[in-house]
């Protein structure tokens, strides 16, 4: 068969292929052009979960007649203006947004530019173009797509459940109000509003983290907000904003994780791998921080062009953004000290609320019942309830031996965060009292984390011991992956791994951590070779090394069932107080609970 150019009405439906693989696709396509608009404020409207109708309108700046002509032909776009794509300032520039929607579609386009009277439509149908009329129409413009892919019918097959397919949208529009509090959005699906967010600066007043930290407050929850860590650092030019939750804030998947790049919502693997990177030590590998980042940098510092959804981008210097993100990331959960998330205490307050007692109906006459009048020997007992302790009494609780440098200060320990230790229960947790409520402690998985971060301190200082094999590891690999590992060996050096490329397709191994002398080398290797391709991280040897640790630890911390005195619990404390990330176990676990003084009365009904 000779070859032929194709329809143009054929590439057109291919490109929507690439571009519109679902209501959400489109949605986050219109949206991102109301964006650039300059819109303050953007309503969107669905119907069957965005396959019977994507309405988007906005009070941006607005299309003239002979805009709204270009606007549907494909790579026609005015977010280009010197043709280069190093200087990419929008969301989108590639033009082939509206074309794509158009052409498996039923596309109408209603606008009105900034300082007209007038206002003009044009509608496009399956590909088929009209042409523009006028229109009555306030600021702004209104796109409205209905019957989504009823020019390709096989696309619907693939399409979820109506409820599936509305909240991809949903989440869609979440993520880029996370980068713009400047901006309202309102989503309603069918006639239900369920999303409203108000433009933050233009209600309050706010300055750029305030009003960061009220739209993420808006859209994730105040819980998040109450949870997490502010993140701030700037390096070379690259600016790191945000917040990061505390590792006992943790989900058990990553969808809670938002990224941006100038932005731009992204899901980027090397991203992704700094943030586990950063959480490594303080992480089980099945849990997931919430956190919401935003990167900033040079347009000429970042390829965005790279996939025609533009959730991919590509870094001219990709280590120098992993390490940003890694060290900011680490310094704030380190500057949190012994801070645990907030739900555990209301987790714990939820457990001890008494369950209401069941009521069995009762059939039959009322029973007939006096109660007796109280002897002389209940009078007794009652009257013994009132009578003050023998002295002495209820010393060792209500006293603590304090140091006499503390005595002479009026020092009282009940001010520390952690308070002073009052007793001990089931020889295994440790019950604090603070000013203004109490803290129970898990001793054995608080002493543990203890002893983790000193083992870790001396590492850092002395660095990792290495033990020479006496004869060379050779680990057979990919090409690919031992080109990778060729390019952290350095890294690799400073955790005691000492790699050689060994021809195209193998590492040799030299020497490896004294830590790790006793285990499977090859299947160290590989994992890290698997990291690197994942996540651009080498995190399979740090993660071994802090499980070694682990062990040595937890082996060497104080165990569940040993009796302490009071000063030994007291020591306890003040440790964690002075020791980052003490909150949480090494698997990410909080290590004590804290209640309120208030809560407690409300648990028992006194407020």
């Amino acid at each position: 068969m000779p070859i032929r150019r194709l329809p143009e009405s054929t590439v057109n439906r291919i490109a929507a292929g690439e571009v519109i693989e679902r209501p959400a696709s489109a949605l986050k396509e219109l949206v991102e052009n109301a964006i650039d608009a300059g819109a303050t404020q953007i309503d969107i409207s669905l119907e069957g979960g965005g396959r019977d109708l994507v309405l988007v309108s906005d009070d941006g700046i607005g299309m003239s007649p002979a805009d709204l002509e270009l606007a549907i032909e494909r790579h026609a776009t005015s977010k280009l203006p010197g043709d280069r794509l190093e200087d990419i300032a929008t969301l989108g520039f590639r033009g082939e947004a509206l074309p794509s929607i158009g052409s498996v579609a039923r596309l109408s386009l209603t606008s009105r530019a900034k300082g007209s009277d007038d206002a003009w439509t044009i509608a496009v149908e399956g590909g088929q173009v009209g042409p523009v009329a006028p229109a009555a129409h306030g600021r702004g413009t209104r796109v409205e797509v209905r019957d989504l892919f009823f020019a390709t019918p096989a696309r619907l097959k693939f399409l979820k459940a109506e409820r599936t397919e509305a909240q991809a949208a949903l989440d869609i529009v979440r993520r880029l109000a996370m980068a713009r509090p400047a901006i309202g959005f309102h989503v309603s699906d069918n006639g239900r509003s369920s999303l409203r967010v108000q433009p933050r600066p233009a209600l309050l007043g706010e300055g750029p983290q305030e009003a960061l930290g009220a739209r993420l407050a808006d859209l994730l929850g105040r819980e998040f907000l109450a949870n997490a860590l502010p993140i701030s650092a700037a390096r070379e030019g690259i600016v790191l904003s945000g917040y990061a939750g505390l590792p006992t804030f943790s989900r058990g998947n990553a969808l809670n994780q938002h990224l941006f790049v100038n932005g731009r919502p992204v899901r980027d693997k090397l991203l992704v791998g700094a943030v586990r990177g950063a959480y490594a030590d303080v992480l089980a590998r099945d849990r997931h921080p919430q956190l919401a980042l935003f990167l900033e940098l040079d347009g000429h510092a970042v390829d965005v062009n790279v996939h025609p959804a533009k959730a991919e981008v590509r870094f001219r210097d990709p280590g120098l953004v992993r390490g940003l993100i890694v060290s900011a990331l680490r310094h704030a959960l380190a500057a949190a000290g012994h801070r645990a998330a907030t739900t555990v205490s209301l987790a714990a307050l939820g457990a001890f609320r008494p369950e209401p007692a069941a009521v069995l109906p009762f059939r039959g006459p009322a029973p007939s019942w006096n109660p007796p009048r109280p002897g002389p020997a209940l009078r007794e007992q009652a009257a013994a309830f009132q009578a003050p302790l023998p002295s002495g009494a209820g010393q060792a609780v209500a006293e603590l031996p304090a140091r006499a440098e503390d005595a002479e200060q009026g020092f009282d320990p009940r001010d520390l965060p952690l308070g002073a230790a009052r007793a001990q229960l089931h020889a295994t947790y440790i019950l604090a009292e603070t000013r203004d409520g109490l803290v129970l402690v898990d001793q054995h998985a608080a002493h543990e984390r203890l002893v983790l971060e000193k083992m870790r301190a001396q590492l850092a200082g002395s660095g990792v011991a290495r033990q020479p094999l006496l004869i060379p590891e050779v680990v057979e690999l990919d090409p690919a992956d031992v080109e990778r590992l060729g390019a952290r060996a350095d890294e690799f050096v400073e955790l005691g791994l000492i790699l050689e490329g060994f021809g195209p397709g193998a590492v040799l191994v030299r020497e490896v951590p004294a830590l790790l002398a006793q285990g499977n080398i090859k299947d160290l290797v590989r994992d890290l070779a698997d990291d690197l391709a994942a996540h651009d991280e080498g995190l399979a040897l740090k993660e071994r090394l802090d499980a070694v640790c682990g062990t040595i630890a937890c082996h060497h911390s104080v165990r569940a069932g040993r009796r302490l005195s009071v000063p030994e619990m007291n020591h306890l404390l003040r440790e964690m107080e002075a020791t980052p990330l003490s909150g949480q176990c090494n698997h990410g676990r909080p290590t004590y609970v804290a209640l309120d003084r208030s809560a407690i009365e409300r648990l028992f009904g006194r407020k």
